[in-house]
């Protein structure tokens, strides 16, 4: 840790990640996208060790979760997406992916939330676009947002990106964090590398940086 103008500058993931001001967001953790990436199951199994070991430090945890709007009510860049994604040819032929209520919107049970980790709905790619996440961290203190969850290559990728730019520490858990496409994974990756802006480590690395200060937060730090 470099200490500079008044500041600690962490340079070690175990230094970003202190459970005092660190915070977990669970990207997309959705039946019906969990059931498309890689190995499914690793993949919760390594985002359920983060999630215990933030859960046990004290570590603040949220959710997000996307949903769609009626087609009526989508907007043209809405409707214009859907109808890339949905590889359709007629507008009108759109329907939603992911209504609010519908069995594969929800939350994959392994990864419930628990004592009142907030789920936050949004329409969009980014995490802070359309919710509180940003003020929610902020009036917890948190300067460093850790990511897990999925699509790497689709959501988290601009959610860490978006974090930056809002002065956050984005750490990317990359095994914790669901992958479709292989390749546009590794894009996504170097893409992220290059641009400095964010930092990248696994699930263990995490798992042993909330275990190294086991205080409450709020507490004082060593």
């Amino acid at each position: 840790m470099q200490q500079a103008f008044g500041m600690a500058v962490p340079e070690t993931v175990g230094e970003m990640c202190r459970p005092t001001t660190s915070a977990v967001l669970v990207y997309d953790a959705q039946v019906g996208i969990l059931a498309h990436v890689q190995d499914r199951d690793r993949l919760v199994e390594r985002i359920g060790a983060v999630l215990r070991a933030a859960r046990a430090s004290g570590v603040p945890v949220l959710y997000v979760r996307h949903v769609s709007l009626p087609p009526t009510h989508m907007g043209v860049a809405a409707l214009r997406t859907a109808m890339a994604w949905q590889r359709l040819g007629d507008a009108a032929a759109v329907t939603a992916a992911f209504p609010p209520d519908a069995p594969h919107t929800q939350l994959a049970g392994e990864l419930a939330p628990v004592d009142g980790e907030p789920v936050l709905d949004k329409l969009g790619m980014s995490a802070f676009v359309g919710t509180p996440v940003e003020q929610v961290l902020r009036d917890r203190g948190v300067t460093t947002l850790v990511l897990v969850g999925a699509v790497l290559e689709i959501g988290i990728e601009p959610t860490a990106r978006h974090a930056a730019d809002l002065g956050l520490l984005p750490v990317v858990v990359q095994d914790a964090c669901g992958v479709v496409d292989p390749e546009a994974a590794q894009r996504s990756l170097a893409s992220l590398d290059y641009s400095l802006l964010t930092y990248r480590c696994s699930s263990r690395d995490v798992v042993d940086a909330f275990g190294a200060v086991g205080v409450p937060r709020g507490a004082p730090s060593a």
